[in-house]
């Protein structure tokens, strides 16, 4: 399992994975199951609501859930709260959030932002 952050879920959705790397792009390739926070859904409504991305949430996790097997992470939100509480390398709730569910499920997270590669040990970007 593969979470994915906000903006390489716009990248997946537009088919231009350019931006990542070989190995980022070589685990999207051989993954099939994906994950993303629920904070990427907000991130992502407020990136179309200023006009930086055409589709909205809805749209984006319609398009990919069939396509990629894109699923929500259900985790209790007070554990994420909790893990994200220690996340205090940034003061962006959105990515403390979005690490935050990718290490309770010690999981890989595909992302372009610097601060979280240089942050979270299993992000690939």
């Amino acid at each position: 399992m593969i979470y994915l952050d906000t903006h390489v879920l716009e990248d997946v959705c537009q088919r231009s994975l350019r931006l990542l790397s070989k190995e980022a792009r070589r685990l999207l390739n051989r993954e099939t199951e994906y994950r993303i926070s629920p904070m990427v859904l907000l991130e992502l409504e407020y990136l179309n609501e200023i006009g930086r991305i055409r589709l909205g949430a809805r749209d984006v996790l319609t398009r990919l859930g069939p396509l990629i097997g894109l699923r929500v992470c259900d985790r209790p939100f007070q554990d994420v709260a909790l893990q994200a509480a220690s996340e205090s390398w940034t003061r962006d709730p959105f990515d403390r959030i979005i690490v935050a569910q990718a290490r309770l499920a010690k999981a890989v997270l595909v992302t372009r932002d610097g601060n979280i590669l240089a942050n979270y040990n299993r992000a690939v970007g």
